[in-house]
């Protein structure tokens, strides 16, 4: 069931405007722990090798953070960064001039024109599809960029709603189940869905439910000191989490070609 948002705040339309969330939620997003202990989740299950040259893309490419952090550990990659909004893409450009970041529409059809001179060997698509009517339409059609054979792995949240998701437009959260069901419309050969975040991933999502309409206020602009707390106490709590039984979704899928 597709879940949509009553947020009395929000303006009309405003829930995919991704200029306006990057420009008021960014600054709280950069310090957020979340992100950080995904990536610990994401980068294994790539396969990648440090030095040893792949093409990375990533889908939804935001303000550049997955790309800093994975050209930090593998240096030897090409990451190519496909992003709806211009204002996160001048972002991203800025903070890693070494990667290519494009502004691409993928729930639109997919020109010749817009593909890469070589296509992606490796992809991420992280925290996206919770946000879309057509998932499928969009990995279908991010499949374009991509080789036979390549890899990509896909989080999204699962677990409950909380108010900040609704402003910025969740559509609906995701079992494993479900999450392979959207790889596998789209034609990729999912390898493995699973749930990780037991039990610290699951307490951190549960105090944000808890500040009920404060937490939009909470992370709209600068951080203050509850936002700065918080992620100093779950950067240490989340990588304790267990990979069974939590509310971060993740499937690891293949692209036949």
């Amino acid at each position: 069931m597709i879940q949509r948002s009553t947020s009395p705040s929000m303006k009309a339309g405003n829930r995919d405007d991704w200029d306006d969330h990057w420009s008021r939620f960014g600054r709280a997003a950069e310090i957020g722990p979340s992100p950080r202990y995904r990536r610990r989740l994401i980068f294994p299950l790539l396969g990648l090798v440090p030095d040893r040259q792949a093409i990375v893309i990533e889908l939804g490419s935001g303000t550049g953070e997955l790309a800093e952090a994975l050209l930090e550990h593998y240096p030897f990659c090409r990451y190519v960064g496909l992003e709806s909004s211009l204002v996160a893409v001048q972002v991203s450009r800025t903070r890693v001039p070494s990667a290519t970041f494009l502004q691409r529409d993928l729930l639109r059809n997919v020109n010749d024109t817009d593909l890469l001179p070589l296509p992606a060997t490796h992809a991420v698509c992280t925290e996206v599809l919770e946000h879309l009517d057509d998932p499928v339409l969009f990995v279908r059609n991010a499949a374009r960029y991509m080789a036979p054979g390549c890899v990509l792995v896909a989080t999204v949240p699962g677990g409950p709603f909380n108010e900040l998701y609704r402003e910025i437009g969740h559509r609906r959260h995701y079992k494993p189940r479900e999450l392979a069901a959207v790889l596998e419309q789209a034609g990729f050969r999912v390898e493995r869905a699973y749930g990780a975040g037991f039990p610290f991933f699951n307490l951190f999502r549960l105090g944000l439910s808890l500040r009920g309409k404060r937490l939009v206020e909470d992370v709209d602009g600068p951080p203050g000191g509850l936002v700065r707390f918080g992620t100093k106490l779950f950067d240490i709590l989340l990588p304790l989490s267990a990979s069974f039984w939590g509310w971060q979704t993740i499937a690891v899928a293949r692209w036949p070609g």
